[in-house]
């Protein structure tokens, strides 16, 4: 029998998103509503919560949320949280709004009324703090920070009513899994131990490897792609999704994966960011989340396993879910297969790095890319990509 771990916090999954047979009359209500834009950050935190994938939360966190969250990685309950979850706004749009009073959210991008906001609180914070705790670094060319300093001078908190989970059903049909769903899944499946392998590229062979460990140890492995917004030259996800496709078609055992996708969007945050992939997987069923080498890192702000090391920092029962610490993984000659440091005795002079951000070069200098790089089928699908953009 199928026995998963639970929630985070121990209860059950909080979905904020409304029934929908009464949506209408709510996005009915919030045409004579204050309007608060949601950035496209903002906005994925948003769907995380309408879908349960933050749970236990019940909306865009106070003061003391932030702050504990920022310097504790912890809400004011002493609940685990490793990162804020917030909503910002400019100072005359805030002074307009009163506490007590509900707001309608729309995606700035798209135009689109998202949900309601009851207003609980509103707060000034200190962006430099948030980023200095969250990001280790205050530096405006980290994306993360970027985002943080751009954000208005004021935030609100208070309850969120979701109606809307934007584009994303339709547009990842068979792909787009909310928390419940996932669950369902896993039961239907037999599946107790699931590993959860984050992703934002496509996978190349230490990618696969590394999945591959995961269903070793487990009952089975959830790809899980990022499908909110990325960075400059990241791969898009319906391209990514194509690729994944290829490999596990052809190189993974029917019945031991699922591919899924949920709407985050990146933070780039490094060791802060994987404690919150592990709890939000944990939401998900998840018993296990891959940490492999520089997971949700950018740049040099991150050390190679400084995302594994901050596991070891928590205080027990932080988390039910566990880290599943691979080391840093590559193609060895002299093995003639993928290993990692653990497992192969030969120097660095027999080994072929493997990295996203190396074959993204690769294909910017229309080098030939080994099978020991990337399935010739994964690199078939890049390949079409690259030549469509030009790039």
């Amino acid at each position: 029998m199928s026995t998963l771990v639970p929630p985070h916090g121990g209860g059950s999954l909080k979905p904020l998103l409304q029934a929908e047979g009464a949506r209408g009359e709510s996005l009915r209500r919030a045409v004579g509503l204050k309007r608060v834009p949601m950035t496209s950050r903002e906005t994925s935190d948003f769907l995380m919560l309408g879908m349960g994938a933050y749970t236990p939360l019940d909306g865009f966190m106070g003061h003391d949320d932030w702050r504990r969250a920022c310097a504790e990685m912890k809400l004011a309950n002493g609940l685990f949280w490793p990162i804020p979850i917030t909503l910002s706004c400019d100072k005359t749009l805030a002074d307009s709004i009163k506490p007590g009073e509900t707001v309608a959210l729309f995606d700035q991008d798209s135009g689109e009324t998202m949900g309601l906001l009851e207003v609980a609180e509103k707060y000034d914070i200190d962006k430099v703090f948030e980023s200095r705790q969250v990001f280790g670094t205050d530096d405006q060319k980290h994306p993360g920070v970027a985002k943080v300093l751009a954000q208005g001078e004021v935030n609100l908190a208070g309850r969120v009513t979701a109606l809307s989970e934007g584009a994303y059903p339709r547009q990842y049909q068979g792909l787009y899994y909310r928390p419940a769903e996932t669950r369902e899944l896993f039961r239907a499946k037999g599946w107790s131990r699931v590993a959860a392998f984050q992703t934002r590229n496509p996978m190349h062979r230490s990618h696969e490897h590394l999945a591959k460990i995961a269903i070793e140890v487990c009952d089975g492995v959830l790809i899980h792609q990022v499908l909110g917004a990325l960075k400059a030259g990241d791969i898009p996800a319906e391209v990514r999704v194509k690729a994944i496709d290829a490999l596990t078609e052809k190189y993974f055992v029917p019945g031991t994966y699922i591919q899924a996708g949920y709407p985050i969007e990146m933070r780039y945050g490094g060791p802060r960011e994987a404690l919150l992939h592990a709890l939000f997987r944990q939401n998900f069923g998840c018993s296990h989340l891959v940490i492999g080498r520089d997971h949700a890192g950018v740049g040099s702000y991150y050390g190679p396993l400084d995302a594994q090391r901050i596991f070891d920092t928590l205080p027990a029962g932080s988390l039910a879910i566990q880290p599943l610490k691979i080391d840093v993984t590559f193609y060895c000659y002299k093995c003639d297969g993928m290993a990692t440091a653990r497992t192969c005795p030969h120097g660095a002079e027999h080994r072929l790095e493997i990295s996203g951000t190396r074959l993204r070069e690769m294909f910017a200098k229309r080098e030939k890319i080994p099978d020991e790089f990337s399935r010739p089928e994964v690199v078939a699908v890049l390949q079409e990509y690259y030549s469509q953009t030009g790039r």
